[in-house]
């Protein structure tokens, strides 16, 4: 008898798809990802820095403003790599703070508490407490959240692919404004006023608007900009709702990869790579996580960027079976092999939230 899943393709059976043969290149993606001379830019949590140092090797441009050095000189690297994402922002958790940093950009919002000071020469940016260079003054620190914005702009204005890597639901705002910050007030910088500071969880419905609401903003500054979403697969370092951690970032991810998902069937030039699943399926091996079992393997990694390379235009493609780590540089290495040991250096960089000491 003829019925709707005699024609269908190996790959929606679980038996041929997975069980007798599972290969992460064979998740398919509905377009070209990344095109010969695409200037990509990207964006999220930790796990979002481990793209980098491949799209670099496999030959495409990774966007990286001046950010602090343009305005104030040569500075030591940051605690948290800041200075070499594509805007200097360090890790975005949440899609509500990557809307809020879009918004502050266009001067469309301006947070109530968007400084914290420490005493008469030290002034933090709530939004990037863990940068390792504090402004000494309200004038330096305006000047250099101007730069900051500025070069959020750029980026975003200059990209030709944006990647945008999902991680959170749960933040830490400011209950005079809804302002998200990065982290918990009081555990990388700053201090936790209950007067001040509230916890929240997006659900899917705000998580969904907010991508909506990304995308739209990210378009008014760059109409033909392609973005890329994806979910991070490191599960959370701890939660504040009240349940047990494993619960909690069932939840989250659920959410995020619901939401990436509805997005990407709605809007043009909108994919979604689903990195997530290739590191947490149940088809994984047990060696895509370190013993943690958080954090995911350097093998889980390079069969990720294997199948992201796989839908790019591109012939390089990571090492699956050897290792293909990215080796460090001496000093007459020219600039673009000087960007590859950035990337590297930016993957080995410790996550806010890891530091929160939790």
């Amino acid at each position: 008898m003829e019925h709707p899943y005699r024609r269908l393709p190996a790959k929606a059976f679980w038996k041929r798809a997975v069980s007798l043969g599972w290969e992460p290149d064979t998740v398919p993606v509905d377009r070209v990802i990344v095109r010969t001379g695409d200037v990509v830019a990207s964006a999220g949590s930790c796990f979002a820095a481990n793209l980098v140092p491949y799209i670099e090797k496999a030959g495409f441009r990774y966007s990286r403003a001046p950010g602090l050095r343009s305005v104030f000189g040569p500075l030591a690297d940051d605690n948290y790599g800041y200075s070499r994402f594509s805007a200097a922002y360090g890790n975005i958790y949440t899609v509500r703070q990557a809307v809020q940093l879009l918004l502050r950009a266009m001067n469309r919002f301006r947070p109530i508490e968007d400084r914290w000071i420490l005493n008469h020469d030290t002034i933090v940016d709530p939004f990037r407490p863990g940068l390792r260079y504090s402004a000494a003054s309200d004038t330096e620190f305006d000047l250099l959240t101007a730069q900051y914005l500025n070069d959020v702009l750029d980026a975003f204005g200059s990209a030709d692919v944006f990647i945008f890597t999902l991680g959170l639901t749960e933040a830490w705002i400011s209950k005079a404004d809804g302002a998200v910050f990065p982290v918990c007030p009081g555990t990388v910088g700053g201090e936790y006023d209950p007067e001040r500071h509230a916890f929240h969880n997006f659900n899917f419905v705000e998580v969904s608007a907010d991508l909506d609401q990304f995308i739209a903003l990210a378009r008014e500054i760059n109409p033909s900009l392609r973005i890329v979403l994806t979910v991070s697969p490191v599960p959370l370092v701890a939660t504040a709702t009240g349940c047990h951690v494993i619960t909690a970032s069932s939840y989250s991810k659920a959410v995020l990869r619901a939401a990436a998902g509805e997005a990407a069937g709605r809007h043009p030039d909108v994919a979604y790579f689903p990195a997530y699943e290739i590191v947490t399926g149940p088809q994984a091996p047990s060696d895509f996580f370190e013993p943690d079992r958080r954090e995911p393997s350097l093998k889980a990694i390079q069969h990720v960027m294997h199948a992201f390379l796989v839908h790019c235009e591109t012939d390089f493609r990571p090492n699956t079976e050897n290792g293909d780590a990215i080796e460090p540089i001496p000093e007459q290495a020219t600039a673009n092999e000087r960007n590859l040991t950035l990337s590297r250096v930016l993957t080995d960089a410790e996550c806010e939230e890891v530091a929160a000491g939790f």
